[in-house]
């Protein structure tokens, strides 16, 4: 199937307004397929140039499908990923306003934050571990600008990836002092235990996951650079959240990160 641009325009378009409106829209697979995944990247890119163009400012990228079981469920094989913003970066003290998602979820992850670029040819485990400067535990709110999450490999890329906002811990640690495949995850909904796994569920390890990143983004013309948050992918099944929960994830040797939702605006 070829992709006319007339459809990357629409497919935005549809995406833009769902978001704009706070009313989930029909998936956009009609216009791109279910399988290609140009076409979906296109449509991410054509929505992240009017973000830019509009003053918003790029903080990294966010990985997603890291889990091979999502992966059967779509019935692809191999992840995807999205692009982070300021204005999705709601770490802090205070509680995280929900206004502007339509279906959110809360999954528990581990953030690298990068010391050096990776944008080398020779891009393997040992120079993306040299990259990162430390390690934090994230929460990433996921949210769906598609009814119902009723998505397709296509819906989500195109859909940057799922993404709506995040929340990074204190703790940061370097990676001689963290090894990420080894960590255990447990997170809680008002002290209820509603998610727990490992990083290997995280293709293996998250810094495999960062790898595949870096490849990728090298490949989209757009690489990883010093200074930008990576979310590495979830660690467990995600939970939907609501107005008024907290969700707490630990993360063993890492730390604990936490949010209290709230459906008001942020002052």
């Amino acid at each position: 199937m070829t992709v006319h641009p007339d459809a990357v325009t629409a497919a935005a378009d549809r995406l833009a307004e769902a978001a704009a409106t706070t009313t989930p829209c029909a998936p956009v697979r009609d216009l791109l397929g279910a399988t290609d995944l140009k076409a979906a990247y296109a449509v991410q890119q054509r929505l992240a140039a009017r973000r830019l163009a509009a003053g918003a400012v790029v903080t990294g990228r966010k990985i997603g499908l890291t889990s091979p079981a999502v992966q059967r469920q779509l019935g692809v094989d191999q992840p995807d990923f999205g692009v982070l913003f300021a204005d999705m970066d709601a770490s802090g003290p205070g509680p995280v306003s929900t206004a502007r998602l339509l279906q959110p979820k809360a999954e528990a992850e581990i953030a690298f934050v990068l010391g050096s670029d990776l944008d080398g040819e020779a891009l393997d485990l040992a120079t993306v571990r040299a990259a990162v400067d430390h390690a934090t535990p994230a929460l990433e709110i996921v949210d769906s600008r598609v009814a119902d999450w009723d998505i397709s490999i296509t819906d989500t890329i195109a859909d940057n990836g799922s993404s709506g906002l995040y929340v990074l811990g204190d703790a940061a640690l370097p990676l001689d002092a963290f090894e990420p495949h080894e960590a255990v995850m447990r997170m809680y909904a008002d002290g209820d235990l509603v998610s727990e796994g490992r990083g290997t569920d995280c293709l293996g390890d998250p810094l495999s996951a960062l790898l595949w990143l870096a490849r990728a983004a090298r490949e989209y013309g757009d690489p990883l650079r010093s200074g930008q948050v990576v979310l590495s992918g979830a660690l467990g099944p995600m939970v939907s959240v609501r107005d008024g929960v907290t969700v707490r994830a630990e993360i063993s040797g890492l730390g604990t990160v936490g949010a209290t939702f709230t459906d008001k605006e942020s002052s």
